[in-house]
């Protein structure tokens, strides 16, 4: 019986580490496609941007002189945070985006 236990105890936790390697897989997948979609947006005039995404939800300028917009959204309760990085002459240099799936 004992023996029953620690194979079915095993079985478990190789189920769940499985499990945890399927979700990490699948949300790099979802960042990875974030990346190429909003990505886009480098190199653009910001304008561009604003006319698909629309306005803000906040903005500031940064340590370099650099304009940030920010743009958070929820999904399934998740808060989701796109940052876009703006020249002095209007061009989108840098994005990122924390917590989208």
């Amino acid at each position: 019986m004992k023996h029953f236990k620690t194979i079915f105890s095993l079985l478990i936790i190789l189920i769940l580490f499985s499990g945890c390697q399927t979700i990490k897989k699948k949300s790099d997948e979802v960042a990875e496609k974030e990346n190429e979609k909003y990505g886009l947006f480098v190199g653009k005039v910001v304008n561009e941007m604003k006319l698909e995404l629309g306005a803000p939800t906040e903005d500031f300028v940064n340590e370099v002189g650099n304009e940030i917009l920010v743009y958070k959204t929820k999904k399934y309760g998740i808060p989701c945070e796109r940052k876009f990085e703006v020249n002095a002459s209007g061009v989108i240099v840098g994005f990122s985006s924390s917590g989208c799936i």
